[in-house]
């Protein structure tokens, strides 16, 4: 079996083995590889030291050398190359208190999490396959290395990472590997806000995320997320629906394309239905206000889980407004631009189609055509160029100071009530109407 390497990578090996060391690429890259995908990064494993590596290569970084990892630099591109080892005790669930240094590749492969990922290969020796990865991947399976209740106890990060190769690659997980996982399910609980948001992420914008479903399977959401629990246990005796609030949420998931953005806030966007369901006499649930309430769980949420302001809050509004009430006229829709802004407001659409289309058929047939009536007046506004916000308004503060207005508090309120005139009125949107518009509304003040 011959693999393609990039040529920087094929150098190391060829620089490590010539001066007498081991020397393969491993792990991910291979798997991918062997999956005709294009790996994010290639890492090395070799029997040299790294004292031994650094002598070899002209620019280094000691970007891990307590653990036997150096990044050999070529240019601006970096690959790490990390002697044979093997872990010591995991005091945290998550790192080894030590390393042990090997010559022995075998040692250093049974250390790691899952077949797939454990393999090697060079150039001359081929591929290095002692655990099966490589029928694994041709079947679709994850499979644990060895015992998998000795993976996980070792590193609980591997639990959540399971689940995201599974969702990434489309596989399903070994019956063992599957029992273990849900068996050390509440070791999640030593592994960082940052990793398990890490895990998410990439399990949310892959091509599988109704994958998450394992997460409520194995008992995962449980312990990380016990909202979504709650989800999939309430109902929705609604025409509109005909799923349960989590599953209409999963199946939301794969209607949405794979924008992190999109399907954060398709997995966020009914939580609030747990807290403001009701039934009315006639056996309907309603959740009145829960575009708000899932708004507010969101970012509470999402700020638990270390994420950046910026995603937080764009988070915030989708959630906020994918139930806005639309009335399919361009006013109306200038408003909702205006409250969701002009970068989110396309997300938005993309929200509102992929919530429609994880309801009922009743909810589709009413509700699809309407979708696409704002996408039609959507896309006038923008041929129109309409004003949805204060920076396209034609009138500035600095045109309100040369007519005599002090600046502070009232410059706002009075470019705000531009800005609501201009969304009913877009033709008025010139320097000359508004500035007569104030004129006149300053006349009226005075008067009174």
């Amino acid at each position: 079996m011959v693999l393609s390497l990039p040529e920087h990578v094929s150098e190391i090996l060829r620089i490590l083995t010539k001066a007498g060391h081991e020397a393969y690429a491993v792990g991910g890259c291979v798997r991918d590889t062997l999956l005709g995908r294009v790996p994010e990064d290639w890492d090395i494993t070799t029997s040299a030291r790294p004292d031994q590596v650094k002598k070899l290569f002209r620019r280094t970084i000691d970007t891990g050398i307590q653990h036997g990892t150096v990044t050999v630099m070529f240019g601006k591109d970096g690959f790490e190359v990390t002697t044979y080892r093997i872990d010591g005790e995991y005091e945290d669930g998550r790192h080894p208190k030590e390393v042990v240094f090997t010559p022995n590749l075998e040692e250093d492969l049974k250390r790691r999490d899952f077949t797939i990922n454990a393999m090697a290969y060079h150039p001359d020796q081929g591929l290095v396959d002692l655990f099966g990865g490589n029928a694994d991947l041709a079947e679709g399976i994850i499979r644990a290395v060895g015992t998998p209740e000795e993976r996980f106890q070792e590193d609980a990060l591997r639990i959540l990472r399971a689940i995201r190769f599974a969702a990434q690659l489309g596989f399903t997980i070994e019956k063992k590997t599957l029992g273990a996982i849900s068996a050390f399910a509440e070791r999640l609980k030593l592994v960082s806000k940052e990793r398990i948001q890490v895990e998410l992420h990439k399990l949310l914008k892959s091509d599988h995320p109704e994958q998450f479903r394992l997460l409520y399977e194995t008992g995962i959401t449980s312990i990380l997320f016990p909202r979504f629990d709650e989800m999939m246990a309430l109902p929705q005796h609604n025409p509109y629906h005909c799923y349960t609030v989590g599953e209409h949420t999963l199946k939301m998931l794969t209607y949405v394309e794979p924008d992190p953005l999109l399907r954060w806030c398709a997995l966020l966007h009914d939580t609030g239905k747990t807290a403001t369901h009701s039934t009315d006499s006639a056996g309907i649930d309603h959740f009145y206000g829960h575009g708000m309430a899932s708004a507010i769980f969101s970012k509470d949420f999402l700020r638990e889980l270390r994420f950046d302001n910026d995603t937080i809050d764009a988070v915030f509004l989708l959630t906020k407004y994918h139930d806005y009430s639309f009335d399919l006229t361009k006013h109306n829709l200038r408003r909702a631009i205006y409250k969701v802004g002009n970068d989110l407001f396309p997300l938005l659409l993309k929200l509102v189609r992929a919530d429609t289309m994880a309801k009922s058929d009743y909810a589709k047939e009413r509700l699809l055509p309407k979708i696409d009536r704002l996408e039609e007046l959507y896309a006038e506004i923008i041929r129109d160029n309409d004003c949805t916000d204060l920076k396209r308004l034609a009138v500035h503060g600095r045109d309100l100071i040369a007519a005599g207005m002090k600046p502070g508090p009232q410059m706002g309120e009075v470019l705000n009530r531009l800005l609501m005139l201009v969304l009913e009125h877009p033709e008025y949107n010139t320097k000359e109407t508004l500035m007569k518009y104030y004129a006149v509304q300053q006349r009226e003040e005075n008067d009174r």
